[in-house]
């Protein structure tokens, strides 16, 4: 029989690359599209040898590109979109282009051609809720339309309505998840993510920068169990139509992870706290909590977390090490 086809938009990324040589794995034939703004070509060209790997490197806005590369896979896996705190409020305009229309020509050709859709969306759809865990039908607070940190959330909810609009109306299979903090090799700090942020600045002996008190909380995943997490809910005919959480339910403060990093690292770096407005500017907003409830998504796939955080960062600091 043939292998399965699989379309990984944005695969060029950090989780991408990830998803991308799990389906290799898995025996999935695995095409990758990826405009290196935000990936590295150094995530996948490992995969270059491997006969059941494709690349072009190109954007999902090119409807012409994308019908084709869609006609010929079986699923699609959409990870494309403006990604990282930093990045889509110095690239606002260019963030919301990519997450909606690059969204819209993905679905369209996907109906065209009935292929089944994994629709990547964020813990950010939440906003600034404080009633966690996060159920996947929880009401959402957003702020301001003022602050651009809001605009990412917003474009991500308006991809999962169109999603959702394309599996009522024209029985499009669609599966969509919402992905907590995930973390693992690979990862950079360039646009915000910090794990790496904080690894790189210890290993170099710099202050590890903690914004705003250290206090807001968050759940930190393993690329590994995330990425094998998506591949059960794409094979699972029952999650389509469906939203999940996936990541990591296990909670710890910032500043504890600054700790953490500190030690494991075996870094002398000082931890420094630096306010809000310093670092993203006036107006800036953040979340207190981010917590996921990971009922739904164990029910339908006995999806259970397995790596630690203490294995999560150690795992980054090895590989920015090598």
């Amino acid at each position: 029989m043939a292998k399965p086809r699989a379309l990984v938009t944005g695969g060029a990324g950090f989780i991408g690359s990830h998803l991308a040589e799990a389906l290799i794995a898995k025996d999935y034939h695995v095409h990758v599209i990826d405009d290196l703004s935000t990936g590295s070509f150094d995530n996948i060209a490992h995969l270059e040898k491997d006969d059941c790997f494709e690349y072009t490197i190109d954007t999902v806005l090119d409807t012409r590109v994308m019908d084709k590369l869609i006609k010929d896979c079986d699923v699609i896996f959409h990870l494309a979109a403006a990604v990282g705190v930093n990045y889509v409020i110095e690239n606002q305009l260019r963030s919301i282009q990519v997450n909606v229309k690059g969204t819209e020509i993905v679905l369209e050709a996907a109906n065209r051609w009935k292929r089944k859709v994994v629709l990547f969306s964020t813990s950010e759809i939440y906003g600034k809720s404080e009633d966690v865990p996060f159920k996947e039908e929880d009401d959402r607070i957003l702020g301001p339309t003022t602050v651009t940190r809001w605009s990412y959330a917003v474009t991500k909810a308006i991809d999962e309505i169109m999603a959702l609009a394309y599996w009522r109306e024209k029985k499009l299979p669609i599966v969509i998840v919402r992905c907590f903090n995930t973390c693992g090799p690979r990862q950079t700090g360039q646009y915000g993510m910090v794990l790496p942020r904080f690894v790189k600045q210890a290993l170099l002996g710099n202050p590890i920068t903690v914004y705003g008190d250290g206090s807001q909380t968050r759940c930190f995943a393993s690329v590994y169990d995330v990425v094998g997490g998506v591949i059960g809910l794409a094979e699972c005919n029952r999650a389509i139509g469906e939203i999940f959480n996936i990541g990591s339910d296990v909670e710890i403060t910032i500043k504890e992870l600054a700790e953490k990093v500190k030690h494991l690292s075996g870094s002398s770096s000082k931890i420094e706290f630096i306010p809000y407005e310093k670092a993203y500017g006036r107006g800036f907003e953040d979340m207190r909590r981010r917590v996921p409830d990971l009922s739904k998504i164990r029910a339908y796939i006995g999806y259970e977390p397995r790596m630690s955080l203490d294995d999560i960062v150690m795992s980054v600091i090895e590989h920015m090490r090598a």
